[in-house]
């Protein structure tokens, strides 16, 4: 079981009950930052979450499994948490992940990158205020 401290389950929450009243008043849905992070420590797999639905089970967010096609989507804490990967080792959470970019960006990035991992390092690079070398020149 992936367990979700209390922060982060009050953060995920509290963006989701955002988005379904921006919804619900015919306002723009707002931008969430992501606020979880979950990956396979033996594989390419990656999730970043910004919403959990009042089922506490569907997240909201980008999921990025590895064949360079990160997509934004729901998708299920059970059924991740119940992912058994080799030498008994499961799917975790990134307890250091941290980040001040709204979602839209994390997809646009993982999109034009085909990855949501070289997304990851691109905004961290961003955010730490290393330029890209790959945005420079003639690009």
């Amino acid at each position: 079981m992936i367990i979700l401290p209390p922060d982060i389950r009050f953060a995920l929450r509290t963006n989701n009950i955002a988005r379904r009243a921006a919804q619900r008043d015919g306002r723009p849905e707002p931008d969430a930052v992501p606020v979880l992070k979950l990956f396979n420590p033996i594989g390419p797999a990656i999730w970043i979450a910004t919403e959990l639905g009042a089922d506490d089970d569907a997240l909201f967010g980008a999921a990025d499994l590895g064949f360079e096609c990160p997509e934004l989507g729901y998708f299920s804490a059970s059924e991740i948490a119940a992912i058994r990967l080799p030498f008994g080792m499961r799917i975790e959470r990134d307890t250091a992940f941290a980040t001040r970019t709204p979602l839209s960006v994390w997809a646009d990035i993982a999109r034009r990158l085909s990855s949501l991992r070289e997304a990851e390092a691109a905004i961290a690079r961003t955010e730490r205020g290393t330029p890209d070398p790959r945005s420079t020149g003639g690009g």
